[in-house]
């Protein structure tokens, strides 16, 4: 039985020209909890996740057909710039503003409105230190983002993103151009965070799922190169005891 979710898929179908890259998803994200997607490379991961804060509108003859609600609201319904704020997104490589460490992560609240420099003190360092970074920049926060080291510049981004107080934190495998320490440090933030917000991880890297998700979804392409949601649950039954033969062979290494 999932608890309360925050977000789902229903029948959500998603297309790039003619070309159907997710074929009718069905999926419920429980809240305050990490959701790992897996599956082979090219089965619509990224895809999926880039759908639920409409990061795929920025691509020229993209279609959808079903629904993707946030709080039981239709994201399509919803002004995109308030829905991004609900739903943040980390990208796969840091991507920190060449700014400051300060203004990159007062970014996002000036963008909503806030301009008081000690409101924006305090949420910078509430962010920062949210994202387990407050110790190694205290002192630094005038010096460039670009400064810091690959992985303190992806806990800045999350940061970024905290900064606004989301409900869903996107995560697009974050931590794929990492070192193994700065690898460890996301996922030890990750599972801290889930306290105060719901996470989604796209991860090619099963072992890093099966550390860190409470549920996983199986993705897998059919003949026709779409890409479909063939299993999901709780990590611990997917891992160990699988419905699908599919999701079997997966986690086994028969394939992908």
């Amino acid at each position: 039985m999932i608890e309360q979710t925050v977000m789902r898929a229903l029948d959500f179908t998603l297309y790039y020209g003619d070309f159907k890259a997710l074929n009718s998803i069905n999926m419920e994200i429980p809240m305050n909890s990490i959701t790992a997607i897996i599956g082979p490379s090219g089965c619509g991961k990224s895809s999926l996740i880039r759908s639920f804060n409409r990061m795929n509108d920025l691509i020229a003859n993209m279609r959808t057909e079903g629904r993707i609600l946030v709080d039981d609201e239709d994201i399509y319904s919803q002004d995109v710039v308030q829905l991004r704020r609900k739903v943040g997104m980390v990208f796969q490589r840091p991507n920190p503003f060449p700014k400051s460490i300060f203004d990159n992560v007062a970014y996002g609240p000036r963008i909503h409105g806030v301009r008081d420099r000690s409101r924006l003190a305090a949420i910078v360092e509430g962010s920062i230190r949210d994202a387990a970074l407050w110790e190694e920049v205290r002192d630094d926060l005038d010096k460039s983002a670009l400064s810091l080291s690959g992985g303190q510049q992806q806990r800045l981004c999350i940061a970024r993103a905290l900064a606004v107080e989301p409900e869903v934190i996107l995560m697009d495998e974050p931590a794929s151009a990492l070192d193994p320490v700065a690898t460890l440090k996301i996922e030890e933030l990750m599972g801290k965070l889930k306290r105060k917000y719901t996470i989604v991880v796209v991860t090619h890297n099963m072992q890093q799922a099966a550390r860190v998700s409470d549920y996983t979804a199986f993705m897998l392409t059919d003949p026709e190169r779409s890409g479909n949601l063939i299993e999901f649950g709780r990590t611990s039954d997917i891992f160990t005891k699988p419905l699908d033969k599919r999701t079997e062979d997966y986690i086994s290494g028969r394939f992908g």
